[in-house]
């Protein structure tokens, strides 16, 4: 037996929480669902993002709807969800917060480090909780949470997103134990490299040069995977998918 939303092509909505840029992984997840036919809502923190991804997808034919708040916030997890319900009954809820600020250790204050926390491990918990009782509601579905190579090891400068994802991903492997006999697909995505998107190559434009020919994740790709997961039958479900350049070190 498959999920409920496979046989037959879409049923039911999907959330992408943590969208901001059209050039984003959290955009490009939204487009391919909803090139597929499924009523897509994204949510982002940052208003002015949200709109102009929003508004390049209509250019593209692509319909979204567009809900602004922070996912660590239980009441605007639970707005994110109800709209994602009022276009249909939840198929899919993907947590996809990736900001990452490496900084040397002893130059850490307490509230960069709650940050990263409230962004990646209370907000997956906030979106799971949110979105769960809808999923159960239809009998089964998906949850998904972006991770990062920093969940299976940590860097030197990168303690506060290492000890967030890491928290995160044990978050996703709890809740698939708990929640996959009740029909609910939890899986967890490590990305493990740069990603060709604008976060990072803002930041460092010659690296998609030097780095060759699909030395970065490309961003469509990365999509793709979260769709495949999500149409995956039952009898053989990934509870962790890792995503990485064929040049990658590893």
């Amino acid at each position: 037996m498959s999920s409920p939303s496979l046989p037959g092509g879409p049923s039911g909505s999907v959330l992408v929480v943590g969208v901001g840029s059209e050039r984003g992984l959290g955009a490009a997840i939204a487009r391919r669902f909803a090139r597929e036919g499924f009523p897509v809502v994204v949510a982002g923190r940052n208003a002015a993002k949200l709109e102009a991804t929003a508004d390049a997808f209509l250019a593209e034919g692509v319909q979204v709807t567009a809900v602004v708040g922070d996912a660590s916030r239980a009441e605007d997890a639970r707005r994110f969800v109800e709209a994602a319900q009022a276009l249909a009954p939840l198929a899919a809820a993907v947590h996809n917060a990736g900001s990452n600020r490496p900084a040397p250790f002893l130059d850490l204050t307490e509230a960069e480090f709650e940050a990263h926390w409230r962004e990646h491990a209370l907000g997956g918990f906030q979106v799971a909780q949110a979105a769960l009782p809808a999923l159960l509601e239809r009998d089964g579905g998906s949850l998904f949470f972006t991770g990062a190579s920093g969940s299976l090891r940590g860097k030197a400068n990168f303690a506060p997103f290492a000890a967030a994802k890491g928290a995160l991903r044990n978050l996703s492997q709890s809740l698939a134990r708990e929640f996959g006999p009740r029909g609910v697909h939890v899986a967890h995505v490590v990305i493990d490299g740069g990603i060709e998107g604008e976060r990072l190559l803002s930041r460092v434009p010659h690296l998609k040069d030097q780095r060759g020919p699909d030395g970065l994740l490309n961003i469509d790709a990365i999509a793709e995977a979260y769709v495949t997961l999500h149409r995956q039958h039952r009898s053989a479900w990934t509870l962790e998918l890792d995503l990485r350049p064929w040049a990658e070190t590893f």
